[in-house]
Protein backbone atom coordinates (compact mmCIF):
# COMPACT_ATOMS: atom_id res chain seq x y z
CA UNK A 1 0.00 0.00 0.00
CA UNK A 2 3.28 2.36 0.91
CA UNK A 3 6.48 2.41 0.28
CA UNK A 4 8.83 1.63 2.19
CA UNK A 5 11.66 3.96 3.64
CA UNK A 6 12.03 7.90 4.88
CA UNK A 7 10.61 10.26 2.63
CA UNK A 8 9.37 8.39 -0.37
CA UNK A 9 6.38 8.12 -2.05
CA UNK A 10 3.70 10.32 -4.01
CA UNK A 11 1.49 12.17 -2.50
CA UNK A 12 -1.44 9.53 -3.14
CA UNK A 13 0.90 6.65 -1.23
CA UNK A 14 1.80 9.50 1.60
CA UNK A 15 -1.91 10.14 2.08
CA UNK A 16 -3.23 6.87 2.13
CA UNK A 17 -0.15 5.60 4.24
CA UNK A 18 -0.78 8.61 6.82
CA UNK A 19 -5.21 8.34 6.82
CA UNK A 20 -4.52 4.47 6.83
CA UNK A 21 -1.46 4.68 8.74
CA UNK A 22 -3.65 6.67 11.66
CA UNK A 23 -7.01 4.65 12.06
CA UNK A 24 -4.45 1.93 12.27
CA UNK A 25 -2.55 3.28 15.59
CA UNK A 26 -5.68 4.33 17.02
CA UNK A 27 -7.57 0.99 16.67
CA UNK A 28 -4.69 -1.04 17.83
CA UNK A 29 -4.49 1.66 20.84
CA UNK A 30 -8.25 1.76 21.74
CA UNK A 31 -8.29 -1.34 24.19
CA UNK A 32 -5.05 -0.18 26.52
CA UNK A 33 -6.04 3.24 27.02
CA UNK A 34 -5.78 4.64 29.96
CA UNK A 35 -3.40 2.26 31.38
CA UNK A 36 0.20 2.29 32.25
CA UNK A 37 3.15 -0.26 31.02
CA UNK A 38 2.82 -2.49 33.77
CA UNK A 39 -0.97 -3.06 33.43
CA UNK A 40 -0.63 -3.87 30.24
CA UNK A 41 2.18 -6.56 30.74
CA UNK A 42 -0.05 -7.79 33.87
CA UNK A 43 -3.36 -7.53 31.57
CA UNK A 44 -1.59 -9.18 27.92
CA UNK A 45 1.33 -11.10 29.75
CA UNK A 46 3.31 -8.97 27.90
CA UNK A 47 3.92 -6.22 25.50
CA UNK A 48 0.84 -5.46 23.07
CA UNK A 49 2.26 -6.69 19.50
CA UNK A 50 -1.30 -6.15 17.52
CA UNK A 51 -4.68 -6.45 17.58
CA UNK A 52 -5.85 -7.36 21.18
CA UNK A 53 -9.33 -7.51 22.64
CA UNK A 54 -11.53 -5.50 24.93
CA UNK A 55 -9.59 -4.69 28.29
CA UNK A 56 -12.35 -6.18 29.95
CA UNK A 57 -13.40 -9.12 27.78
CA UNK A 58 -16.86 -9.80 27.35
CA UNK A 59 -17.89 -7.25 30.19
CA UNK A 60 -16.91 -4.39 28.16
CA UNK A 61 -20.37 -2.85 28.06
CA UNK A 62 -20.77 -2.56 31.81
CA UNK A 63 -17.14 -2.58 32.80
CA UNK A 64 -16.88 1.04 32.52
CA UNK A 65 -20.39 2.51 32.32
CA UNK A 66 -18.95 6.35 31.62
CA UNK A 67 -17.39 4.83 28.25
CA UNK A 68 -19.08 1.50 27.44
CA UNK A 69 -17.31 0.71 24.13
CA UNK A 70 -16.44 -1.84 22.77
CA UNK A 71 -12.50 -0.84 22.31
CA UNK A 72 -9.97 -3.94 20.87
CA UNK A 73 -10.87 -6.69 18.10
CA UNK A 74 -9.55 -4.07 15.76
CA UNK A 75 -12.21 -1.55 15.93
CA UNK A 76 -11.26 2.23 16.01
CA UNK A 77 -12.42 4.97 18.30
CA UNK A 78 -13.51 8.78 18.52
CA UNK A 79 -9.87 9.55 16.60
CA UNK A 80 -10.79 7.80 13.29
CA UNK A 81 -14.24 9.02 13.55
CA UNK A 82 -13.29 12.89 13.85
CA UNK A 83 -10.70 12.25 11.12
CA UNK A 84 -13.27 11.19 8.89
CA UNK A 85 -15.49 13.98 9.34
CA UNK A 86 -12.88 16.19 8.76
CA UNK A 87 -12.32 15.08 5.90
CA UNK A 88 -16.20 15.01 4.67
CA UNK A 89 -15.76 18.74 4.98
CA UNK A 90 -12.82 19.41 2.48
CA UNK A 91 -14.68 17.09 0.28
CA UNK A 92 -17.82 19.99 0.66
CA UNK A 93 -15.46 22.73 1.03
CA UNK A 94 -13.03 21.88 -1.68
CA UNK A 95 -10.88 24.74 -0.26
CA UNK A 96 -8.56 25.44 2.85
CA UNK A 97 -10.53 25.13 5.91
CA UNK A 98 -11.44 27.69 9.23
CA UNK A 99 -13.02 27.78 12.10
CA UNK A 100 -16.27 28.55 10.21
CA UNK A 101 -15.90 25.36 8.03
CA UNK A 102 -16.03 23.78 11.65
CA UNK A 103 -19.68 25.03 12.14
CA UNK A 104 -21.11 25.23 8.75
CA UNK A 105 -20.36 21.22 8.12
CA UNK A 106 -18.25 19.72 10.55
CA UNK A 107 -21.30 19.82 13.59
CA UNK A 108 -24.24 19.29 11.48
CA UNK A 109 -22.45 16.19 10.15
CA UNK A 110 -21.82 14.87 14.16
CA UNK A 111 -25.38 15.88 14.75
CA UNK A 112 -27.65 14.63 11.35
CA UNK A 113 -25.90 11.54 9.78
CA UNK A 114 -26.02 7.88 11.67
CA UNK A 115 -23.05 5.91 10.42
CA UNK A 116 -21.67 2.93 11.90
CA UNK A 117 -19.75 3.05 14.85
CA UNK A 118 -17.59 0.03 15.58
CA UNK A 119 -17.20 0.73 19.29
CA UNK A 120 -20.92 1.28 19.42
CA UNK A 121 -21.88 -1.76 17.05
CA UNK A 122 -24.49 0.30 15.70
CA UNK A 123 -25.60 2.58 13.49
CA UNK A 124 -25.37 5.95 15.48
CA UNK A 125 -24.66 9.37 15.14
CA UNK A 126 -21.05 10.67 16.01
CA UNK A 127 -22.30 12.74 18.43
CA UNK A 128 -23.41 9.80 20.49
CA UNK A 129 -19.81 8.13 20.54
CA UNK A 130 -17.45 11.56 20.45
CA UNK A 131 -16.38 12.41 24.17
CA UNK A 132 -17.50 15.34 26.51
CA UNK A 133 -14.56 17.95 24.94
CA UNK A 134 -15.85 16.93 21.59
CA UNK A 135 -19.61 17.58 22.56
CA UNK A 136 -18.76 20.84 23.15
CA UNK A 137 -18.07 21.73 19.32
CA UNK A 138 -22.39 21.07 19.43
CA UNK A 139 -22.96 23.20 22.40
CA UNK A 140 -21.27 25.89 21.98
CA UNK A 141 -21.96 25.93 17.96
CA UNK A 142 -24.70 24.62 17.44
CA UNK A 143 -27.01 25.66 20.48
CA UNK A 144 -24.72 28.69 21.78
CA UNK A 145 -23.99 30.43 18.70
CA UNK A 146 -20.44 31.38 19.64
CA UNK A 147 -18.24 33.06 16.99
CA UNK A 148 -16.24 29.83 15.85
CA UNK A 149 -13.12 31.57 16.00
CA UNK A 150 -13.67 31.52 19.92
CA UNK A 151 -15.64 28.95 20.66
CA UNK A 152 -12.67 26.64 22.00
CA UNK A 153 -12.04 28.87 24.82
CA UNK A 154 -13.37 27.39 27.86
CA UNK A 155 -13.20 23.94 26.91
CA UNK A 156 -11.23 21.61 28.17
CA UNK A 157 -7.64 21.80 27.20
CA UNK A 158 -6.40 17.72 25.71
CA UNK A 159 -5.69 16.59 22.26
CA UNK A 160 -9.25 16.72 21.52
CA UNK A 161 -8.76 18.84 18.56
CA UNK A 162 -5.26 17.72 17.59
CA UNK A 163 -6.18 14.03 17.07
CA UNK A 164 -8.05 14.48 13.74
CA UNK A 165 -5.71 16.94 12.34
CA UNK A 166 -3.43 14.23 9.90
CA UNK A 167 -5.87 15.82 7.25
CA UNK A 168 -5.01 19.61 7.23
CA UNK A 169 -1.30 18.54 6.48
CA UNK A 170 -1.88 16.01 4.19
CA UNK A 171 -3.61 19.32 2.57
CA UNK A 172 -0.88 21.17 2.91
CA UNK A 173 1.75 18.61 2.13
CA UNK A 174 5.51 19.44 2.39
CA UNK A 175 3.93 22.80 3.93
CA UNK A 176 4.54 22.63 7.10
CA UNK A 177 4.05 26.56 7.72
CA UNK A 178 0.72 26.65 5.70
CA UNK A 179 -0.59 23.35 7.89
CA UNK A 180 0.53 25.04 11.36
CA UNK A 181 -1.74 28.28 10.21
CA UNK A 182 -4.68 26.18 8.98
CA UNK A 183 -5.20 23.94 12.03
CA UNK A 184 -5.01 26.61 14.23
CA UNK A 185 -7.62 28.25 12.77
CA UNK A 186 -9.84 25.09 12.07
CA UNK A 187 -8.73 24.30 15.86
CA UNK A 188 -10.25 27.53 17.27
CA UNK A 189 -13.38 26.61 17.36
CA UNK A 190 -12.72 23.59 19.32
CA UNK A 191 -10.02 24.29 21.47
CA UNK A 192 -7.55 27.09 23.26
CA UNK A 193 -3.87 27.29 24.37
CA UNK A 194 -2.05 24.25 24.44
CA UNK A 195 -4.99 22.19 22.92
CA UNK A 196 -5.07 24.60 20.41
CA UNK A 197 -1.19 25.04 19.45
CA UNK A 198 -0.76 21.11 19.71
CA UNK A 199 -3.18 20.95 16.76
CA UNK A 200 -1.37 23.08 14.74
CA UNK A 201 1.98 21.55 15.66
CA UNK A 202 0.75 17.78 14.94
CA UNK A 203 -0.70 19.43 11.26
CA UNK A 204 2.32 20.97 10.62
CA UNK A 205 4.76 17.51 11.20
CA UNK A 206 2.27 15.26 8.64
CA UNK A 207 2.76 18.06 6.40
CA UNK A 208 6.84 17.47 6.66
CA UNK A 209 6.64 14.10 6.32
CA UNK A 210 5.23 14.46 3.18
CA UNK A 211 8.37 16.68 1.66
CA UNK A 212 10.47 14.79 -0.03
CA UNK A 213 13.56 13.30 1.65
CA UNK A 214 12.01 13.57 4.95
CA UNK A 215 12.88 12.12 8.15
CA UNK A 216 12.15 12.08 11.56
CA UNK A 217 14.65 14.27 12.63
CA UNK A 218 13.46 17.17 9.87
CA UNK A 219 9.80 16.62 10.67
CA UNK A 220 10.68 17.01 14.36
CA UNK A 221 12.89 20.35 13.07
CA UNK A 222 10.03 21.79 11.43
CA UNK A 223 7.92 21.17 14.50
CA UNK A 224 10.23 23.21 16.58
CA UNK A 225 10.84 25.92 14.12
CA UNK A 226 6.79 26.45 14.31
CA UNK A 227 6.31 25.24 17.82
CA UNK A 228 5.56 27.65 21.02
CA UNK A 229 5.51 27.93 24.58
CA UNK A 230 5.35 24.89 26.86
CA UNK A 231 4.99 22.74 23.67
CA UNK A 232 7.69 23.45 21.85
CA UNK A 233 9.78 22.88 25.04
CA UNK A 234 7.86 19.25 25.45
CA UNK A 235 8.91 18.47 21.68
CA UNK A 236 12.40 19.63 21.99
CA UNK A 237 13.11 17.72 25.51
CA UNK A 238 11.10 14.44 24.98
CA UNK A 239 12.46 14.29 21.57
CA UNK A 240 16.22 14.82 23.02
CA UNK A 241 15.69 11.87 24.80
CA UNK A 242 14.36 9.83 22.44
CA UNK A 243 17.27 10.58 20.43
CA UNK A 244 19.37 8.18 22.60
CA UNK A 245 16.84 5.00 22.43
CA UNK A 246 16.42 2.79 19.37
CA UNK A 247 13.97 0.58 20.87
CA UNK A 248 10.64 1.60 22.42
CA UNK A 249 11.04 -1.30 25.46
CA UNK A 250 14.12 0.98 26.86
CA UNK A 251 12.68 4.05 26.27
CA UNK A 252 9.00 4.27 27.99
CA UNK A 253 9.68 5.54 31.49
CA UNK A 254 12.16 7.88 30.00
CA UNK A 255 9.88 9.38 27.77
CA UNK A 256 7.18 9.55 30.43
CA UNK A 257 9.40 10.96 32.68
CA UNK A 258 10.57 13.99 30.31
CA UNK A 259 6.99 14.82 29.39
CA UNK A 260 5.62 15.01 33.12
CA UNK A 261 6.96 18.32 33.55
CA UNK A 262 4.67 19.95 30.76
CA UNK A 263 1.52 16.84 31.21
CA UNK A 264 -1.08 18.51 33.43
CA UNK A 265 -2.87 15.46 34.23
CA UNK A 266 -0.33 13.67 36.55
CA UNK A 267 1.01 10.40 37.17
CA UNK A 268 -2.13 8.52 37.69
CA UNK A 269 -4.37 9.06 34.23
CA UNK A 270 -7.69 8.12 35.57
CA UNK A 271 -7.49 10.49 38.28
CA UNK A 272 -6.15 13.80 37.10
CA UNK A 273 -4.70 16.72 39.34
CA UNK A 274 -6.69 19.72 39.89
CA UNK A 275 -4.64 21.51 37.39
CA UNK A 276 -5.22 19.44 34.64
CA UNK A 277 -6.70 20.43 31.25
CA UNK A 278 -6.10 24.10 32.11
CA UNK A 279 -4.88 26.84 30.04
CA UNK A 280 -1.54 27.51 30.47
CA UNK A 281 1.74 28.88 28.44
CA UNK A 282 3.95 26.16 30.42
CA UNK A 283 2.34 23.14 29.20
CA UNK A 284 1.99 20.64 26.63
CA UNK A 285 -0.47 18.09 26.14
CA UNK A 286 1.43 14.68 26.37
CA UNK A 287 0.38 12.76 23.26
CA UNK A 288 2.05 15.01 20.91
CA UNK A 289 5.44 15.23 22.03
CA UNK A 290 5.24 11.19 22.96
CA UNK A 291 4.33 10.51 19.44
CA UNK A 292 6.73 12.50 18.60
CA UNK A 293 9.69 10.86 20.64
CA UNK A 294 8.12 7.34 19.44
CA UNK A 295 9.20 8.27 15.82
CA UNK A 296 12.67 9.54 16.78
CA UNK A 297 13.28 5.78 18.59
CA UNK A 298 11.62 4.09 15.99
CA UNK A 299 13.87 5.98 13.11
CA UNK A 300 10.17 6.19 11.28
CA UNK A 301 9.68 3.04 11.16
CA UNK A 302 5.54 2.27 11.66
CA UNK A 303 5.42 -0.38 13.29
CA UNK A 304 8.41 0.25 15.91
CA UNK A 305 6.82 4.07 16.29
CA UNK A 306 2.83 2.67 16.81
CA UNK A 307 3.81 0.07 19.09
CA UNK A 308 5.71 1.95 21.26
CA UNK A 309 2.75 3.96 21.28
CA UNK A 310 0.31 1.75 22.05
CA UNK A 311 2.84 0.29 24.79
CA UNK A 312 3.06 3.68 26.59
CA UNK A 313 -0.42 3.64 27.34
CA UNK A 314 -2.24 6.77 28.94
CA UNK A 315 -4.11 8.09 25.77
CA UNK A 316 -2.20 5.50 23.67
CA UNK A 317 -5.11 5.55 20.96
CA UNK A 318 -4.60 9.29 20.57
CA UNK A 319 -0.51 8.60 20.77
CA UNK A 320 -0.52 5.80 18.23
CA UNK A 321 -2.69 7.86 15.62
CA UNK A 322 -0.65 10.52 15.99
CA UNK A 323 2.69 8.44 15.19
CA UNK A 324 0.53 6.04 12.39
CA UNK A 325 0.10 9.43 11.00
CA UNK A 326 3.59 10.70 11.00
CA UNK A 327 5.03 7.69 9.98
CA UNK A 328 2.68 6.70 7.31
CA UNK A 329 2.84 10.20 5.70
CA UNK A 330 7.08 9.43 6.02
CA UNK A 331 6.61 6.53 3.57
CA UNK A 332 7.07 3.48 5.74
CA UNK A 333 4.44 0.75 4.85
CA UNK A 334 1.31 -0.24 7.00
CA UNK A 335 1.13 -4.01 8.07
CA UNK A 336 -1.08 -5.07 5.97
CA UNK A 337 -2.74 -7.99 8.08
CA UNK A 338 -3.31 -4.87 10.70
CA UNK A 339 -5.01 -2.76 8.03
CA UNK A 340 -7.42 -5.27 7.30
CA UNK A 341 -8.28 -6.63 10.50
CA UNK A 342 -9.14 -2.66 11.08
CA UNK A 343 -10.80 -2.41 8.10
CA UNK A 344 -13.61 -5.27 8.50
CA UNK A 345 -13.77 -5.10 11.76
CA UNK A 346 -14.57 -1.72 11.77
CA UNK A 347 -16.59 -1.97 8.99
CA UNK A 348 -14.75 0.81 7.08
CA UNK A 349 -12.52 1.21 3.52
CA UNK A 350 -9.68 3.08 4.92
CA UNK A 351 -8.39 3.86 1.63
CA UNK A 352 -11.67 6.08 0.79
CA UNK A 353 -10.97 8.91 2.19
CA UNK A 354 -7.88 9.08 1.07
CA UNK A 355 -8.66 8.63 -2.31
CA UNK A 356 -11.34 11.78 -1.40
CA UNK A 357 -8.64 13.79 -0.01
CA UNK A 358 -5.94 13.21 -2.40
CA UNK A 359 -8.47 14.71 -5.29
CA UNK A 360 -9.28 17.49 -2.92
CA UNK A 361 -5.48 17.91 -2.20
CA UNK A 362 -4.65 18.60 -6.04
CA UNK A 363 -7.62 20.69 -6.82
CA UNK A 364 -6.42 22.74 -3.68
CA UNK A 365 -3.15 23.02 -4.87
CA UNK A 366 -4.25 24.22 -8.12
CA UNK A 367 -6.65 26.86 -6.94
CA UNK A 368 -3.41 28.08 -4.78
CA UNK A 369 -1.05 28.63 -7.54
CA UNK A 370 -3.89 30.60 -9.32
CA UNK A 371 -4.02 32.76 -6.61
CA UNK A 372 -0.44 32.84 -5.56
CA UNK A 373 -0.02 34.01 -9.94
CA UNK A 374 -2.94 36.85 -9.56
CA UNK A 375 -1.24 38.15 -6.19
CA UNK A 376 2.20 37.95 -8.06
CA UNK A 377 0.56 39.90 -11.15
CA UNK A 378 -0.79 42.59 -8.64
CA UNK A 379 2.51 43.23 -7.05
CA UNK A 380 4.62 43.66 -10.21
CA UNK A 381 1.93 46.45 -11.07
CA UNK A 382 2.13 47.79 -7.81
CA UNK A 383 6.05 47.91 -7.71
CA UNK A 384 6.33 48.34 -11.66
CA UNK A 385 8.54 44.91 -12.14
CA UNK A 386 7.95 42.54 -14.01
CA UNK A 387 6.08 39.05 -12.70
CA UNK A 388 8.12 36.28 -12.40
CA UNK A 389 7.31 33.06 -13.86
Amino acid sequence: MTPTGEGTGTLDERITGALVGAAVGDALGGPVEGYSPEQIIERHGGRVHGVVGPWNGDDWPTARPIAPYHKGDGHVTDDTLMTHALIRVYAAVRDHLDAYSVATHLVPDLMTAPRWIPELEAEALPLQRIFLAEKWLVARLHYGHVDPREAGSGNIVNCGAAMYMAPVGLVNAANPAGAYAEALDVAGAHQSSYGREAAGVFAAAVAAACSPGATPDSVVAACLALAKDGTRDAVEEVCDVASRYTDFESALVPLRRAVAPYDTVGPDYRSPSLGARRPSRLHSIEELPVALGMLVVAGGDFRHAVLGSVNYGRDCDSIATMAGAIAGALGSAVPHDWAKTVAESSRLDLEAPARTLTEVTREIFSRDVRRRRDHEAAYAALTGTPCSG
